[in-house]
């Protein structure tokens, strides 16, 4: 698979990492989805989704600033949700593609919010996958104890304390493993950064009607971002959304039921009518 650095533009001096995959016959001018990844990973999280897009779509997995291969972000950093959007924008101007579908897990759901409110032009359907709530009053009163525990014990150390919650009781043992790993390997700056600048419970709510695509929220019975009624409420507040709920006691399952999720989001998207040439 490619990979190439992008320095997303001049007011924004980072490398932005990114991987484009398709197994689309050459011959055909396929669609894009952009895949955006959540807090503390990479865009190689999307390993369960590829084999079942591969065929069918242009694959764009960034690594959000800071994150993964991209550059690391000081800690002092003033993380927005409009600055992350701008740089996904930036990129896919990079790379000349006008139109795309969006599919996004865990923050980056929030960023993807954001982006579609922010960009409503540039985006054909949007899919949010074990995404936070619109509002996140509970967490904020954490994000000072998780800054210390990170200031302390380091990036892996908080991602092997919370993963129970990530991704149930039913994963893979060795997976856990390498989640903990791949979370861990996030640069200490960024991640404190991120915390302490409190992005992660911006109010999204404003956001919610002026999404225009057509929207799949997929969510589970595990409470960790809110129950099945908290997200319902604030995924109705998104004109032409729908609903899916995923069995089990994991809240990210884009990584627990990614096979699950990438074919109804295949569905979702064949049966939304929204399509674009890229």
């Amino acid at each position: 698979m490619p990979t190439t650095p992008l320095h997303a533009g001049t007011d924004r001096q980072f490398d932005m990492h990114y991987e484009v995959d398709s197994s689309v016959a050459p011959w055909r001018a396929p669609e894009t989805i952009l895949m955006m990844h959540g807090n503390s990973e990479s865009g190689v999280v999307w390993y369960g989704w590829v084999p079942h897009l591969l065929g069918h779509y242009r694959l764009v997995r960034p690594d959000m600033r800071g994150f993964g291969k991209s550059t690391p972000m000081p800690d002092n950093h003033a993380w927005t949700l409009d600055e992350l959007a701008d740089d996904y924008a930036a990129l896919m101007r990079t790379l000349g593609i006008a139109r795309f579908h969006v599919v996004a897990a865990k923050f980056g759901g929030s960023v993807a919010r954001r982006f579609a409110a922010r960009y409503p032009e540039l985006v054909i359907s949007l899919t949010l996958v074990g995404t936070p709530t619109a509002k996140r009053p509970a967490m904020q009163a954490n994000l000072p104890s998780w800054v210390a525990e990170l200031q302390a014990d380091g990036v892996e150390s908080w991602a092997r304390r919370t993963m129970g919650n990530r991704l149930g009781t039913e994963f893979d043992p060795q997976g856990v493993s390498w989640w903990v790993k791949l979370m861990g390997s996030t640069a200490l700056s960024t991640q404190i950064g991120f915390m302490k600048s409190g992005i992660s419970v911006t109010d999204l709510t404003p956001d919610l009607s002026r999404i225009r695509c057509p929207t799949l929220v997929f969510a589970s019975p595990s409470e960790a971002l809110g129950s099945v009624d908290d997200v319902r409420a604030w995924q109705e507040q998104i004109p032409n959304s729908r609903l899916y709920v995923v069995p089990g006691n994991s809240y990210h399952v884009a990584a627990t039921a990614a096979e699950l999720c990438a074919l109804e989001t295949l569905r979702f998207i064949r049966a939304s009518g929204a399509h674009n040439a890229a």
